[in-house]
């Protein structure tokens, strides 16, 4: 049953059936205020707040669908109940699609009074059932932007953490501390972009790349070696696992290039593409012009990163694939998204 009191708008220009709807749908604990015609039922749900209002669809000078278009463009419309004849079923179609919640057929005697109230309740029972779950599903992506926010600080935390400890360490681990800082921030920047973007649950890579490939080109490019990071991405969206993922693969991948592609002193550009590639995948590229893999096949470093970049591939269900005949190194990597 409706809340008690609910407040209930009729247009008709019939007024003997003006008054038996209000006496009726008074008996059943609603409010009942009535208009004589399409604009002043308009000027009355503009003025007021209704929970419902029924139109009529004969009504001289403007008839029910056009008072139907006036009351959906009110800035707060209610819902609201078509009125017509029982031979238009067409005008009833027209109704529903216009924005009507229902239509309830007009005829002789006590029925159309029961049907229309029966309408009302339902009506105003499914509009009370989608305010709270709007009202649920609101409280939920607060919930889940303020556990992002949490995340992201946290992990900030631990950077800031490991930073102090790299400053403190010989030369050795000073490096690895800043490669383990360096993939804390790249998980670190997708909850940030989950509590400050408009999702909770899925993240827009061409923004969060541009950001983590910007951080990199700061921490990998000097004066003496400048590494120039070129983004192209299209605009992708993944949810949380999946962002991680990649931003970790990038960041090794670009990591690579920039540590081993090029001479200490010499300058080198690392280039980043995203792109959407058929109906629900994406093809990522990283390439640099550099010295190209290692012919005897043996990783440079302590190997982390690319049992990393394996890893990460796996829960992406693909792998890295890496060009023989590209000069320098091209990796690619196709998944779904």
């Amino acid at each position: 049953m409706p809340p008690s009191g609910s407040r209930i708008l009729y247009i008709d220009d019939d007024p003997g059936l003006r008054r038996l709807v209000e006496r009726s749908l008074s008996r059943s604990g609603f409010f009942v205020e009535c208009a004589a015609s399409g604009p002043e039922g308009v000027e009355k749900a503009a003025a007021d707040q209704f929970d419902l209002v029924a139109v009529d669809h004969y009504m001289p000078g403007q008839d029910g669908l056009a008072t139907l278009a006036q009351l959906r463009a009110l800035p707060s419309p209610p819902p609201i109940i078509y009125v017509t004849g029982s031979e238009e079923s067409r005008i009833a179609v027209a109704a529903l699609k216009a924005g009507a919640v229902d239509y309830v057929v007009k005829t002789v005697g006590e029925d159309f009074l029961d049907l229309l109230r029966r309408a009302i309740e339902q009506a105003m029972i499914t509009v009370r059932t989608e305010e709270q779950l709007r009202e649920t599903n609101e409280r939920l992506e607060a919930m889940l932007r303020e556990v992002n926010h949490r995340v992201a600080n946290s992990l900030q935390l631990v950077s800031a953490f490991v930073h102090m400890q790299a400053r403190a360490a010989d030369a050795g681990a000073k490096a690895a501390l800043e490669d383990t800082q360096r993939r804390i921030t790249a998980i670190a920047q997708v909850h940030k972009r989950l509590y400050t973007g408009q999702a909770v649950d899925a993240v827009a890579m061409d923004d969060y790349l541009a950001s983590l490939v910007s951080e990199l080109e700061e921490t990998w490019s000097t004066p003496q070696a400048p590494r120039a990071i070129r983004l192209s991405a299209d605009a992708v969206r993944l949810d949380t696992d999946k962002a991680v993922a990649l931003g970790i693969i990038v960041s090794e991948l670009v990591s690579n290039a920039c540590k081993y592609a090029y001479g200490p002193k010499e300058a080198g550009e690392v280039r980043v593409a995203l792109s959407r590639e058929g109906e629900g995948r994406f093809l990522l590229e990283v390439q640099d012009d550099g010295v190209g893999l290692p012919v005897d096949g043996k990783v440079k470093g302590t190997g982390l990163g690319s049992k990393l970049i394996s890893a990460m591939a796996s829960t992406l269900k693909t792998s890295v694939k890496y060009d023989p005949g590209h000069r320098g190194v091209s990796a690619t990597l196709r998944a779904v998204c």
